[in-house]
């Protein structure tokens, strides 16, 4: 059986690891930065409502918090949907060219993209959607019913079919990668992960359901998002709807 420390997660943990006799005198990797923000030009848009959020109890959405694979046939209001978008990527601040979020992200670089698989949402044709960070608007890649085939890109997972919204977020490594070099790709699953339980907590404060996915055929989702899978790839996932 193969050492587990030949395996490239394990190569990759230690090459990234922080040494202070290197840490200063490391040749610093070249990686050319990407812009902070990304735009779908000419993509039909929707902006997005300002909702005050609820005075929900953090403690108790701590306690309470529990994946939730199932979900009622019922669909989520645009606002809810507001709510869980600005919960894990709204702007909270403007300090110079940085728009300050409710998630940490090492250096305030913010290498997260966020994608909806819309399957229900009151009001809105179902479809695959980019979330505008700087405008609060929703920006449609295309219309149609895309959860059963994000479902088989799920690797069967059917709650990524049945649920009525499905929060898919991708990594542009470079924002990253630019500054921190290989170790950026340590703190791009870092931020995904703060990204993610801002989004179950705040579900589950909605008295939402919610579900983290890491087992999918990446290449699979990043083709339904149009995603070349290098300079952008889909890094984890999350349906979300009302726990049946």
């Amino acid at each position: 059986m193969p050492d587990y420390r030949r395996s490239i997660g394990f190569v990759y943990l230690q090459r990234s690891k922080h040494d202070r006799a290197e840490l200063f005198s490391r040749e610093k990797e070249n990686i050319s930065p990407a812009p902070s923000l990304k735009k779908y030009p000419g993509a039909r848009r929707l902006n997005l409502p300002r909702v005050a959020p609820p005075g929900a109890d953090l403690w108790e959405a701590l306690a309470r918090r529990r994946s939730v694979r199932k979900y009622a046939s019922e669909a989520l209001s645009l606002e809810t949907i507001s709510l869980l978008l600005w919960a894990t990527q709204g702007v909270t601040a403007r300090v110079g060219h940085y728009l300050l979020r409710p998630a940490p992200s090492a250096g305030a670089l913010y290498p997260i993209e966020t994608y909806l698989c819309l399957n229900d949402v009151a009001g809105l044709p179902s479809g695959l959607v980019h979330y505008d960070v700087a405008a609060a608007a929703l920006e449609y890649l295309e219309e149609g019913d895309f959860g059963q085939d994000l479902a088989e890109a799920a690797m069967g997972q059917k709650m990524c079919a049945r649920a009525p919204v499905v929060f898919i977020w991708s990594a542009i490594a470079r924002r990253t990668m630019s500054k921190y070099g290989s170790r950026g790709i340590r703190y791009i699953f870092m931020d995904v992960a703060h990204i993610c339980q801002n989004l179950l907590l705040a579900a589950q404060a909605l008295g939402l359901g919610a579900c983290p996915v890491g087992a999918f055929f990446d290449d699979e989702v990043n083709q339904l998002l149009g995603l070349d899978g290098l300079e952008e790839t889909v890094v984890y996932m999350a349906p979300v709807g009302i726990p049946a």
